[in-house]
């Protein structure tokens, strides 16, 4: 037992402990979560997931499978596809289709395999996924309507691709090209019918709870988790593998409707899906045998370079034919197709059952698999970011400024920064801000930014902060918790309340519900904007070895306030009441300070 609870936490904390570290190395999580599960698992043996968790690990794999397609289900907008729809169904029909037959095709010439097993093997390596595209579009955030492609075919590819290889085995078990035939469009039509009835019932229970407050706050995430996996568990009795669509449909449901808000939820299951997402792949690496002649055969590598450089970017031309795609945005599609958990979890249980039913090569299928899996988000997960920013698709790290309100005090700070190269877009429900703000040439939208169509408006590409400048204390918190959506916590800034200390220990905001306060305890609106109009300017100070931050508060004094910090790479740095940056040479310093005579 106490075995068992060590190996457990040990796997948590290895997880976490590699999404941490890519945090700080900024490189793709999933490489370190395969990087560190192998190291633990087959090289060190600390970690046997199989030993650990015995028969239970493939029901533990597809109930968190379960859960992360739910949590992707509530991020699909089904307003993007009035932009994208066209190319999202091509990638999971037309796209689907060319992977099957041409994967199939190349694993009969390369790897030997027979028919039925090319297939089978063919289906099963459809799928992209979730678990690993999210954390990887985290990681590159592509600008615009590709990100949003990439996420809708890899979250509906998941359900399609695991019902695909489960009705080619069911045909494959029945024998005889008329037999499969008939099993398998049965099944088609069993996996859908059952998986979208019960996802939309599922969300429709969901609703109907939470509308009638016939279950307390403190309830409403365990019981909508209890829900998924209940549909998950009676779709798949139902039809084999029909409950990943139906947790998607569900999903997908609860994010589109408009009775009840499910923002709660969605917070919850992100969460939730970063845990599971890093002890998935933990465990999958573990499970990797150590040495195994798939791993450095000619016709494997062969077999996964054509995955990657013929199969993926013709099932992407084919799918994006006569689109509005640019060649740009179709070259990024064409590079990105990480296989993931599903994957793994499809070729293990099938390889079990085949090799009962007389296919002996199919014990190939699980290192195959591992190998498609590990030498595609390897590959994907370095080289995709490069070649995103080489297509000006994704800024990795954007520096760009979303700035909510546009007085005239913000106005100036904005034009300061657009004219040092940093992109500003303003937002403010005030006319008059706006329409001088763009007499400036200033991007600057004219909303209420506290709307639900706000972060649907507005052009966030290449957009890394948010910093809320309004008069009102209230809508300036309101606004960090509203982009929280779009923005990390740490990313989120706003002006300190009128009469609050800079700790927030005595404002009426809770830490939790606001931005990082700004500048110093004292930068309130009122009291920049009395600066400003009193005379006060915006200033571009250059900092050196000869005039650094010591000889700029000598010449200006303490009552020049320190906004931002340019670094000469492009990097912005936000000067907060609490922890604010260090101001060293070789930076740019943007401030509020009086003029000098």
């Amino acid at each position: 037992m106490e075995q068992i609870l060590v190996g457990l936490a040990g796997i948590a904390a290895l997880g976490i402990g590699a999404q941490w570290l890519s945090w700080r190395l900024r490189l793709p999580a999933i490489l370190l979560l395969l990087l560190v599960g192998f190291l633990a698992g087959p090289v060190a043996g600390l970690i046997d997931p199989d030993r650990l968790l015995g028969d239970l690990l493939l029901p533990v794999v597809s109930l968190s499978v379960a859960v992360i397609l739910f949590e992707g289900g509530l991020s699909l907008d089904v307003a993007e596809l009035r932009e994208i729809g066209r190319v999202v169904r091509n990638l999971v029909s037309v796209g689907v289709l060319t992977t099957w037959v041409i994967a199939a095709m190349l694993a009969h010439l390369l790897l030997g395999f027979d028919f039925a097993l090319s297939t089978l093997f063919g289906a099963i390596l459809v799928v992209t996924g979730p678990t690993v595209i999210v954390p990887l579009l985290r990681h590159i955030r592509p600008d615009g309507r590709v990100g949003s492609a990439v996420k809708w075919e890899g979250i509906v590819n998941d359900p399609i691709g695991a019902i695909l290889a489960v009705l080619v085995f069911e045909a494959m078990a029945a024998g005889g090209f008329e037999a499969g035939i008939s099993v398998a469009a049965q099944g088609v039509l069993r996996a859908v019918a059952t998986g979208g009835a019960l996802g939309l019932a599922g969300a429709g229970a969901v609703v109907l709870l939470l509308r009638h407050y016939w279950i307390p706050d403190f309830l409403q995430n365990p019981v909508a988790l209890t829900v998924v996996l209940v549909v998950f568990a009676a779709s798949n009795q139902i039809q084999a593998e029909s409950g990943l669509l139906a947790v998607t449909v569900m999903g997908t449901a609860l994010a589109s409707q408009k009775f009840v808000t499910v923002r709660h939820i969605v917070e919850f299951k992100e969460n939730l899906r970063v845990l599971l997402i890093s002890v998935l792949f933990i465990i999958l690496a573990a499970r990797l045998p150590l040495r195994d002649p798939a791993y450095t055969s000619g016709g494997s590598l062969l077999f996964l370079a054509a995955l990657i450089f013929l199969v993926r970017p013709l099932a992407v031309a084919l799918s994006t034919w006569r689109s509005s795609f640019s060649w740009q945005e179709r070259a990024f599609l064409g590079f990105i197709a990480p296989r993931g958990i599903v994957a793994a979890a499809v070729a293990s249980v099938f390889a079990l059952k085949l090799v009962e039913l007389g296919y002996a090569s199919a014990e190939r299928l699980v290192p195959l698999t591992f190998l498609v899996i590990v030498g595609t988000v390897a590959t994907y997960g370095i080289f995709t970011p490069i070649v995103a920013r080489r297509l000006a698709v994704a800024t990795p790290n954007p520096q760009g400024l979303l700035m909510i309100g546009a007085a005239p005090w913000v106005r100036a700070l904005a034009k300061t920064l657009v004219d040092q190269g940093i992109r500003v877009v303003l937002a403010d429900s005030n006319w008059a801000n706006v329409a001088a703000a763009r007499r400036q040439g200033l991007q600057t939208h004219y909303m209420d930014v506290l709307t639900e169509r706000a972060l649907e408006d507005l052009d966030l590409s290449g957009i890394g902060r948010l910093l809320a400048l309004t008069p009102n204390d209230e809508v300036n918190a309101l606004a960090a918790l509203h982009f929280s959506d779009a923005f990390d916590r740490a990313r989120l800034f706003q002006l300190p309340p009128e009469g609050s200390e800079a700790d927030g220990q005595r404002s009426w905001i809770p830490k939790h519900l606001r931005g990082r306060f700004l500048f110093r305890s004292d930068a309130t609106h009122d009291y920049l904007a009395a600066r400003f109009q009193g005379g006060a300017v915006i200033k571009k100070t250059r900092l050196t070895e000869e005039f650094d931050f010591a000889a700029f508060r000598s010449r200006y004094g303490e009552s020049a306030i320190p906004l931002l910090g340019i670094r000469d790479s492009g990097e912005v740095l936000i000067f907060t009441a609490i922890n604010p940056p260090a101001a060293k040479p070789g930076q740019t310093l943007i401030s509020l300070a009086d003029p000098m005579d």
